[in-house]
């Protein structure tokens, strides 16, 4: 995701605020080096690659995978005949610490999506980001139509707040995304567009993710988040909803450790967690 010291005209109705860039956001950002923030496609690990120590999770079953950047629940394929229109959960906004005395700034990332895994040509999305950085800690809400930079909405949040995430398209070049922080009674919503005709939605994918996310080419250190649990997660099509039974798990290693963990609860609700 990319931040920028444009200016965006917000407004108010009916408690519903427009995305706006935050005062002095930008500028925070900058000097954290997160200028050119970014999600990127699930970066899927071969689970044969001994020779790299890739771990393979004990008793675990073919829906579990792995990745360097995504943990979390995806629905890989929707159902006959049918594309995926919606995805949504609620979680409650982490409480990062960091993994060493660096210094050095590290984040994670909670959000709901439509496409990016299978499908790679685009991801909209929509959630939150954790930064912890020398002790401070700061949050972000943002939106994107992936290859896009993202842009942040206008709305506070705190550690322990609840929020509700969507996702909404309404045609393979239309969409909407929303963030209700359910602890502040406030909402923000943006309608969206594809970036260009090679990225509209197939709408194959649902997913529900806890990321490493990019700044720049490189990824973030990823901060200790704790536990993020999702509930109430819905995919939506035409002709139902679905949760995430039977969904591909995705937890995340690097270096050949496992640094976040899923864990399935029931149909609409399951946990992530830091190792």
């Amino acid at each position: 995701m990319k931040f920028t010291t444009a200016s965006l005209a917000t407004a108010m109705l009916a408690g519903i605020a427009l995305a706006a860039p935050r005062p002095g956001l930008a500028e925070r950002l900058e000097q954290r080096g997160v200028l050119q923030r970014s999600s990127q496609p699930a970066g899927r690990i071969d689970n044969s690659d001994k020779e790299n120590g890739i771990l393979l999770k004990e008793g675990s079953d073919a829906n579990v995978q792995y990745s360097n950047n995504w943990a979390g629940v995806v629905r890989e394929s929707p159902p006959a005949s049918a594309t995926y229109s919606a995805v949504s959960a609620t979680f409650t906004v982490p409480n990062p610490t960091a993994t060493d005395n660096s210094g050095d700034m590290q984040a994670a990332s909670v959000w709901v999506g439509i496409d990016g895994d299978t499908y790679t040509k685009a991801i909209l999305q929509t959630g939150i980001d954790s930064y912890v950085q020398n002790g401070e800690k700061t949050y972000d809400a943002w939106y994107e139509w992936y290859p896009n930079s993202a842009e942040n909405f206008d709305i506070d949040l705190s550690a322990g707040d609840v929020i509700v995430a969507t996702v909404k398209s309404s045609s393979p070049s239309k969409g909407v995304a929303i963030i209700e922080n359910m602890s502040s009674g406030k909402t923000v919503t943006k309608t969206l567009t594809a970036p260009s005709s090679d990225a509209t939605l197939a709408g194959q994918n649902a997913e529900w993710i806890v990321e490493d996310f990019n700044a720049g080419s490189s990824q973030v250190p990823f901060a200790k988040f704790g536990t993020v649990t999702f509930t109430g997660a819905q995919a939506e099509t035409d002709g139902g909803a679905y949760g995430v039974n039977n969904a591909e798990i995705l937890d995340i290693q690097q270096g050949g450790k496992l640094l976040a963990e899923v864990n399935i609860e029931s149909d609409t609700q399951f946990s992530v967690t830091y190792e």
